[in-house]
């Protein structure tokens, strides 16, 4: 989540103040994020905020607490449940262990962990998007694009759930469709330089198509492609501008349309307490989508013929008729 996220995030913050504008003042249900960093990051944490703010055209007054460390986490909770928050969310999965801990204590308070993969009955729940079901559209449009025969991804937080599930994802489906996959790990989600020296070496072996799943470094992998033309694939149209030719996609996460949909549910006065994971089998809220430009799923070079076959595997998807499930294995470094 990068400059492209930044975009985003500020695109959001933007949309969300211009349409509080319609919610009245008096409006009493308040929704909290605990944040891990600043939201002045340009990335991960600014997301974060963005997110918070896309609940006030919900009816919600907002509050957030910045860089919340782990040991301050449980208590963070607890001060915002006690002053009557109906919704406070943590924005990583790593709250999870707090909210289930503290969640007992308020059993009409919403907890929401972003990004996160487990809950706890009756009020403590994990929000994402399926990354694997992306994941394996884009390692089908990888491995159909490669001349070569070889892609490649770059990923950080190796073994966090949602990245086994996209880098897994996207091992299978190319695998399956005949290209040799690499994965390389890097230590830092938000280090582009980091990012492009991996995305090189993916490319220096023969690697023609890149993906990957980051913060900021994700310009790093654009930039790598766009210099040595060869294709990737971004997660912001910032990208597709930076290197139209290289780019083929962008994955856009609709986070405001998830913590929207469930936010109305909180209001009318629903509790979760599990981890609901948003894709093409919960349309019309899919979490994300495949998107080049505005009103462009793909770029022109992309064949019509791979288009409408990544357009048969989003319907079998939604039917229930195509199943991805990676493991660790499948999501391992290396090839």
């Amino acid at each position: 989540m990068n400059k492209s996220v930044l975009r985003a995030a500020s695109g959001l913050a933007l949309a969300a103040a211009l349409l509080a504008c319609a919610v009245p003042a008096q409006a009493q249900d308040k929704a909290a994020m605990l944040l891990p960093g600043s939201i002045n990051d340009q990335s991960w944490n600014a997301l974060g905020y963005s997110i918070l703010l896309s609940l006030k055209p919900h009816g919600f007054e907002t509050a957030y607490s910045e860089n919340v460390a782990d040991a301050d986490e449980a208590e963070a909770l607890r001060d915002y449940a006690a002053k009557g928050y109906k919704i406070v969310m943590g924005h990583s999965g790593r709250f999870v262990s707090s909210m289930q801990q503290v969640g007992p204590e308020f059993p009409k308070t919403q907890f929401i962990a972003v990004s996160g993969n487990e809950g706890q009955a009756p009020n403590v729940m994990s929000i994402d998007w399926n990354n694997a079901q992306f994941g394996c559209q884009v390692g089908v449009l990888a491995a159909k694009m490669s001349k070569t025969g070889k892609v490649g991804g770059v990923y950080g937080l190796e073994g966090v759930p949602n990245i086994t599930a996209q880098a897994g994802g996207f091992r299978i489906c190319a695998e399956k469709a005949g290209a040799k996959v690499t994965i390389i790990y890097v230590k830092d989600m938000e280090d582009a330089a980091g990012a492009k020296e991996a995305a090189l070496a993916e490319i220096a072996a023969g690697a023609d198509v890149i993906t990957g799943k980051l913060n900021a470094a994700e310009a790093g992998l654009v930039q790598a492609a766009k210099e040595k033309h060869v294709y990737v694939t971004g997660r912001g149209f910032d990208q597709t501008a930076m290197a139209p030719d290289a780019v083929l996609t962008n994955i856009l996460e609709d986070w405001p349309g998830m913590f929207g949909s469930t936010s109305d549910k909180v209001k009318g006065g629903a509790l979760f307490g599990s981890f609901v994971l948003y894709g093409y089998d919960t349309a019309p809220v899919t979490g994300g989508k495949l998107a080049y430009a505005e009103g462009k799923e793909f770029n022109p070079i992309v064949p019509a013929a791979l288009v409408s076959e990544l357009h048969d595997m989003a319907a079998k998807f939604a039917s229930g008729a195509l199943k991805v499930v990676p493991t660790k294995q499948d999501a391992r470094g290396g090839s």
